[in-house]
């Protein structure tokens, strides 16, 4: 799998492309702002976006969904059931709160935990792991063979650290569960790409994030 990283708008979210090395299909995560920067990157590697995925609804992951569309119409845009309301009300998504309103494109299909999405010859399992958000997900691409597991775990879980619990439909006991019983669980080397911040590992969240 081809991953490529950009960090985009004011609160440095992670956007993610990813892209079947032998098709070239991609999936672009978390279009959080910068539009001409990811569709840049898209066009520069020659990719075709068939898939775009929100890990959750707040405003820094969610700002480009718009212009995503419509550059890439045939690429659903795809999100949590708990979050899809949040796309298009400024007020859930939190962009009121800071005088810049965001509204996005509904989904075009909403997403639940252990669905399978698929670009090229990749595929994602969706995780749902709520507490930052009623419908935060990650979404992972197992391992196999000599293939290390890769994890894209939006705002729930980050280097040395886990997502906020003090925003609506936050709950930090819900969060601290769902890392430990669906995250923890995975295989050690199992890189983590999150949402804003450094990658890490499930191995090195086990063995130091303060949080868990």
């Amino acid at each position: 799998m081809i991953i490529r990283t950009l960090v985009v708008g004011p609160m440095q979210a992670c956007c993610y492309v990813a892209a079947s090395e032998g098709t070239r299909e991609a999936v672009i995560i978390d279009p959080g702002g910068e539009p001409e920067r990811i569709i840049g990157l898209v066009e520069r590697d020659k990719l075709e976006p068939t898939l775009i995925l929100d890990t959750h609804g707040h405003a820094d992951h969610i700002a480009a969904n718009a212009d995503m569309k419509a550059r890439f119409p045939d690429a659903p845009l795809m999100v949590h059931k708990f979050d899809a309301a949040m796309l298009g009300d400024s007020h859930a998504n939190l962009s009121a709160w800071f005088g810049i309103p965001i509204q996005s494109p509904p989904p075009d299909r909403t997403i639940d935990d252990g669905d399978v999405v698929r670009f090229g010859e990749e595929e994602l399992s969706v995780i749902h792991i709520g507490g930052h958000s009623p419908g935060s997900v990650c979404f992972l691409a197992a391992g196999g063979g000599n293939a290390r597991g890769v994890l894209f775990s939006g705002d729930v879980l980050f280097a040395g650290g886990i997502g906020r619990t003090d925003f609506p439909g936050g709950s930090h006991q819900e969060l601290i569960d769902g890392i430990r019983s669906k995250l923890l669980v995975l295989p050690a080397d199992t890189v983590t790409y999150p949402g804003h911040g450094p990658a890490t590992t499930i191995g090195e969240e086990a063995r130091s994030n303060p949080f868990l």
